[in-house]
């Protein structure tokens, strides 16, 4: 079991973690929140979702879990919430990628172009 000294809670990997933790489930449960008001009850087919990070990348939803994890492993300092984040990483990667290809295919020109598919102005 990790033993942190007191002045832990100071320290700036700390702090920027908490702060990246916390940023990370927002925006995850930002995203899962939007995804699932897409459709109004009785609705059917898909949506392009929008609004939130949605307007930057197709996986707003898994970009947000690599945040939270990523500063969890940060505010942790150790080599089990690392390895953690960096299987989280390697787990909804993909699946971002996957999604992003998906609503390109099935909304062609409708679809934003300026949309990544998992990190923001980059992939």
């Amino acid at each position: 079991m990790q033993v942190y000294p007191d002045t832990w809670f100071h320290d700036p990997r700390f702090i920027a973690g908490v702060i990246m933790f916390f940023t990370g489930v927002w925006i995850n449960t930002n995203s899962d929140d939007r995804l699932r008001n897409l459709r109004r009850p009785g609705e059917s087919g898909y949506k392009i979702p929008t609004g939130g990070m949605f307007e930057y990348v197709s996986g707003a939803n898994f970009f947000g879990e690599i945040i939270e994890w990523a500063g969890f492993a940060l505010a942790s300092w150790s080599l089990p919430a690392a390895c953690f984040a960096f299987c989280t990483l390697l787990n909804v990667g993909p699946r971002a990628i996957q999604h992003h290809q998906w609503y390109l295919e099935k909304f062609g020109d409708k679809y934003p172009k300026h949309r990544r598919a998992l990190i923001p102005f980059v992939w």
